[in-house]
């Protein structure tokens, strides 16, 4: 089986952006690229309509994948670039072709005026449910967004990525998460900065004023804690410039703060197979919301 970054396409400004990103990620990996156009059925009293029947709807449905793969051929030369039009419910379909793909990469709309991202249901509910990576790309995201500004202060996708940032839960470390992140920094050439927050337990925050030592001890703790669920990480990844964030706060704050600085933040999403459905986690649902960076959300048991 050809191994494959799958993304999602519809056509819109978020879609193309995703649609790029997953083209340099495939490159960067050496794999294929599949663009995925899905199309919900015509309903019966549209196809019978004169100017909007099914067949001028195919008709333009199958020309997005067609031309997107022709300009991605045009900007990325020996990209093996593959396109699909598949009828169906977006959201089933997409989760379904993450079963087979290393990666499924789509794109998550901007919202003006505020720090924030509109994730769809559609999104949403691929992230819930595939059982391989997700990464969710905002719109008008460019590769060098991605990269350090050049010593002018210029933009530019010729210069270092910017770090790779990973949130870290240090109560369940989860080697499948960890190792993403630490391959795509090692792919990137760039560093990984792991962030952990934590909140100090009801019964110590009686005894701070008591003991303003206490919160210097817990941190210190803490942060021995994340140091130690790293090392065998460094040092299997050598090359790999770790800095490590361990602090009393909000995960989701540190994390969404971190992004501005990120290339790709990395979250994880445990994976819940009951009868009440999937479930993506506040964290991760506050992070793909608001980070200004692509997010990566690695499901794990």
């Amino acid at each position: 089986m050809v191994r494959t970054v799958v993304t999602g396409l519809d056509g819109s400004a978020e879609s193309r952006a995703a649609a790029e990103w997953a083209a340099r990620e495939a490159q960067t990996r050496g794999l294929s690229l599949e663009l995925l156009h899905v199309w919900e059925p015509v309903p019966e009293p549209v196809v019978q309509a004169p100017l909007l029947g099914g067949e001028t709807l195919q008709h333009w449905s199958e020309k997005i994948p067609r031309d997107a793969a022709d300009g991605i051929r045009m900007r990325h030369p020996g990209l093996d670039v593959r396109a699909r039009h598949v009828p169906g419910r977006p959201a089933d379909i997409l989760a379904e072709a993450a079963k087979d793909a290393e990666l499924i990469v789509l794109g998550s709309r901007g919202l003006s005026g505020i720090g924030g991202f509109m994730v769809g249901s559609v999104g949403l509910a691929v992230v819930a449910h595939a059982e391989r990576p997700v990464v969710l790309v905002r719109a008008g995201e460019q590769a060098a967004d991605e990269h350090e500004p050049d010593p002018a202060g210029v933009p530019s996708a010729a210069t270092p990525f910017r770090p790779v940032v990973l949130g870290l839960d240090i109560w369940d470390p989860d080697d499948s998460v960890i190792e993403f992140a630490f391959e795509e920094a090692a792919r990137r050439q760039t560093g990984l900065r792991v962030v952990s927050g934590w909140n100090l337990p009801p019964y110590y925050v009686y005894g701070l004023t008591a003991d303003p030592l206490l919160h210097d001890e817990i941190a210190r703790q803490k942060t021995a804690e994340l140091t130690e669920a790293l090392r065998p990480w460094r040092e299997k990844y050598p090359t790999v410039d770790v800095v490590e964030v361990s602090r009393s706060d909000s995960p989701a704050n540190l994390l969404v703060a971190a992004a501005g600085a990120a290339s790709l933040v990395v979250v994880g999403r445990r994976v819940r197979r009951n009868p009440l459905g999937a479930h993506i986690g506040p964290v991760t649902h506050a992070v793909l919301h608001h980070s200004t960076a692509p997010v990566a959300v690695v499901p794990h048991d």
